[in-house]
């Protein structure tokens, strides 16, 4: 009893999580938007007694090659701190700060406790899943009945509020995916159709990268699946059926240009360029700032200012690693390193030795957030440490308390 009661509350652990991985997106969604309590607050308040409970309950071994990421991710904490002293930021630095140094270290733990723990794993996946086919029906309902994401009626929160969505959708696609490959005959296609309906569902908040990182997570999630169970040759063919699936649907909506009336991300992805034109304007800015605040960099928050944007913290660098350089300086590139490029290298390593099932699952989760950090999103994002804490959980192995165990003998 006692086991399973541990089970269940690491379940319960793993879902309170997802719920607030996702909550941004689930806020303004119709229907959710006016809900009478804060769905973040209520998350992080199962969140935080979950993660205690099952950290107490647990034997944890760490592999050594996490050293790297997890000290580089302190560090670049400690750093922020302190470039704040320079900043002449007031309003940004308020908001990211806190959210960077406080949130950051709770969302790297709970990504890493929720991916090793295997109950709280299945509770993210489940959960995720759900949430993202979810959204997914809710966002395809208001295309047909005419009812906008409660956010597009705000033009200054309609970016954030698609790429929340996106993010979703990519994720319960790239864990649909993993589910068509793991199923038999018949049964692959319930899974196959749920991908497509939520690839279909992403063409139309407006999304590009969020659409992009539904294909890639599809795509290489399963690939990578396959490859590490020794089935290389079933992973060319599930990567080349994805780009045969992908480049036969844009193409039958670009021939057929009625047919993609309203698919806003399509529309985006094909004839609007201001978007890319803007980042970039965004990346010289900020390595041009880099260069001339150098070696220590504007100050946490600083970069908007600078820039002459104002605080408008809409107007980051929309590169993580930019952002890292132009505000903390070469310090602030070099932990930023150390933490998410240290994270890559030690994912790579521990994937080999783990299940594939798990590195799959995982990858699909934390591929969308991974490149959203690189094209948009701040180091005040609480979701991109949540995915650095999945993809370092591949290091950590969870296991009942030999206590707990003897309970139940």
């Amino acid at each position: 009893m006692a086991v399973g009661m541990s089970a269940s509350l690491a379940l319960l652990f793993g879902s309170s999580a997802a719920v607030l991985q996702l909550a941004g997106a689930l806020k303004t969604a119709p229907g959710l938007a006016g809900l009478p309590f804060d769905l973040t607050l209520l998350a992080l308040a199962l969140v935080l007694p979950g993660l205690v409970l099952v950290v107490v309950t647990r034997s944890w071994e760490v592999s050594p090659v996490l050293a790297l990421p997890i000290a580089g991710a302190g560090l670049l904490w400690f750093w922020l701190v302190v470039a704040g002293v320079w900043s002449p930021s007031t309003l940004v630095i308020g908001q990211k700060l806190p959210e960077a140094v406080l949130l950051g270290p709770l969302m790297l733990a709970a990504g890493l406790v929720v991916g090793a723990e295997p109950a709280a794993r299945r509770g993210l996946v489940g959960t995720s899943l759900g949430l993202g086919a979810l959204l997914g029906a809710i966002i395809g309902w208001g295309f047909w009945s005419g009812a906008a994401l409660a956010a597009l009626a705000d033009p200054d929160q309609a970016r954030v509020q698609y790429q929340l969505a996106g993010i979703a959708l990519a994720g319960a696609a790239g864990l649909a995916a993993v589910r068509a490959v793991e199923a038999r005959g018949a049964w692959r296609l319930p899974w196959l159709g749920l991908v497509g309906a939520l690839g279909l569902a992403a063409l139309l908040p407006g999304g590009r990268t969020a659409l992009v990182a539904l294909a890639l997570g599809v795509a290489l999630a399963q690939a990578l699946r396959l490859g590490l169970a020794g089935r290389r040759g079933a992973a060319a063919l599930w990567l080349a059926l994805c780009a045969v699936a992908g480049l036969g649907f844009l193409a039958v909506l670009l021939l057929n240009p009625e047919e993609a009336e309203g698919l806003r991300t399509l529309e985006r992805l094909t004839g609007d360029a201001a978007g890319l034109d803007a980042r970039r304007g965004l990346w010289e800015a900020a390595l041009d700032w880099a260069g001339r605040a150098a070696p220590f960099g504007l100050g946490t928050g600083g970069f908007t200012l600078a820039a002459g944007h104002g605080e408008r913290r809409g107007l980051y660098p929309h590169n993580h690693a930019l952002e890292a350089l132009a505000e903390g300086g070469l310090p602030g590139l070099l932990f930023w390193l150390m933490a998410f490029g240290g994270a890559l290298l030690a994912a790579g390593h521990l994937a080999r030795r783990a299940d594939p099932g798990a590195v799959a699952r995982l990858a699909a989760l934390s591929l969308p957030v991974g490149l959203t950090v690189m094209v948009s999103t701040d180091l005040g994002n609480r979701m991109a440490w949540f995915a650095l804490g999945l993809v370092l959980s591949l290091g950590v192995a969870a296991r009942p308390l030999p206590r707990v165990r003897a309970m139940t003998a």
